[in-house]
C-alpha cells in the first residue's frame, strides 16, 4: 500500500566558502548532521568559466572511507585519479569514485572548455561506506547523459534520470556498495511526478534551480528554501513544478555507524584517521602529478 512520507526538515541551501570556490552546502546544515548514509551535498555553480575566471580547478588530493560523486549539471570537467583512469565528464553525466582504502583525484573544466567559456554547474556528494567497506579496493566509474536510464512522468513533463537504484522499471547502472537511489529530474512547469522510496530509507529532495511543492505543502525556490528531509514512515512523496525546475534526489538504507571525518577522510575512529594520513604520505594510496 503507497503511503506518503512526511517531511521532517525543510532547509535553505547557504553559501559558503571553499578556499577561491563559493558554493551552496545545504548538507550538513544547522540541525542536520548528514541524512545517513549522505554525509555532505555541495551544489556549485553555476560559475561563467572562461580564461580570466576558473576557480574550480581542484588539483590532486586524496579521500578514504567513503564514495565521492560528482553529477554535472552544466559545462565539462576533466577527471584524472591514481588508477590511471581520465576521463572527460560532460553536462548530465556522472563520475562515481569508490575511494575505498585510499585514491588520489583532481577534476577542474577541460581545457577547451575554459577557452570557449560557459556555465560550469554540479552536485558533489559523499556517500559513506559502511566499516567493513571502508578498505576495499578503490574503483571509479563513468556514465554519460545517453547511457542514465530514463523515465517520464504521463504527461511527458517530468523526466527522471536513474542514476543509481531503481524506480518503477528502471534500474541505475552505477554499481553501489550499499542500498542507494540517486536520480536528478527535469521539470517543466506543472509538471509533477510521484517518486516510491522503501519505507526504512532516509532520504532527501533538492532543488537546484525553478520553484517546486513538495507533497502538496512545502514549497521549494532557489534561494530560498531548496531542500527537504524525509522521515521514515512512508514510501512515496510527490513534487509539482511552478516553474521549469532541476532536482536531485536521494535516498538510502542508513548505516548507522559512528562517524570520524577529518577533512578528504572518513572511518569510525580517529586511530583510523591518523592510519589515513600516514598511508597517504607513505603513498600507500598511490601517486598522481
Amino acid at each position: 500500500m503507497k503511503t506518503q512520507k512526511t517531511i521532517q526538515h525543510i532547509v535553505t541551501s547557504p553559501l559558503v566558502n571553499m578556499g577561491p570556490i563559493r558554493l551552496r552546502q545545504p548538507l550538513p546544515t544547522q540541525g542536520i548532521e548528514n541524512v545517513d548514509p549522505f554525509l555532505l551535498l555541495h551544489h556549485y555553480g553555476p560559475y561563467a568559466i572562461s580564461e580570466f575566471n576558473n576557480p574550480f580547478d581542484l588539483g590532486p588530493h586524496p579521500h578514504r572511507g567513503f564514495e565521492p560523486i560528482t553529477l554535472l549539471f552544466k559545462g565539462e570537467q576533466f577527471h584524472r585519479d591514481s588508477l590511471g583512469n581520465e576521463m572527460v565528464v560532460k553536462a548530465g553525466g556522472v563520475q562515481w569514485t569508490t575511494a575505498g582504502r585510499g585514491i588520489i583525484h583532481a577534476e577542474a573544466p577541460t581545457k577547451t572548455f575554459v577557452k570557449k567559456g560557459g556555465d560550469l554547474e554540479g552536485i558533489q556528494l559523499w556517500l559513506n561506506l559502511p566499516a567493513k567497506d571502508k578498505m576495499i579496493t578503490p574503483n571509479y566509474q563513468h556514465l554519460e547523459d545517453e547511457e542514465i536510464p530514463k523515465i517520464f512522468s504521463d504527461d511527458k513533463k517530468v523526466q527522471l534520470n536513474i542514476i543509481a537504484g531503481t524506480q518503477k522499471e528502471a534500474t541505475g547502472k552505477i554499481k553501489t556498495q550499499t542500498e542507494v537511489n540517486v536520480f536528478t529530474a527535469k521539470a517543466e512547469e506543472n509538471g509533477n511526478l510521484e517518486i516510491e522510496v522503501p519505507k526504512h530509507h532516509q532520504s532527501l529532495l533538492y532543488l537546484l534551480e525553478g520553484e517546486v511543492v513538495v507533497n502538496g505543502q512545502e514549497n521549494l525556490k532557489k534561494g530560498n528554501n531548496q531542500m527537504v528531509t524525509f522521515n521514515q514512515d512512508g514510501n512515496t512523496f510527490h513534487f509539482n513544478a511552478k516553474s521549469k525546475s532541476t532536482l536531485l534526489i536521494l535516498s538510502g538504507a542508513p548505516i548507522q555507524e559512528k562517524v570520524t571525518q577529518y577533512g578528504p577522510y572518513v572511518m569510525n575512529t580517529q586511530t583510523e584517521i591518523l592510519e589515513a594520513m600516514r598511508d597517504y604520505q607513505q603513498g600507500k594510496m598511490g601517486y598522481l602529478y
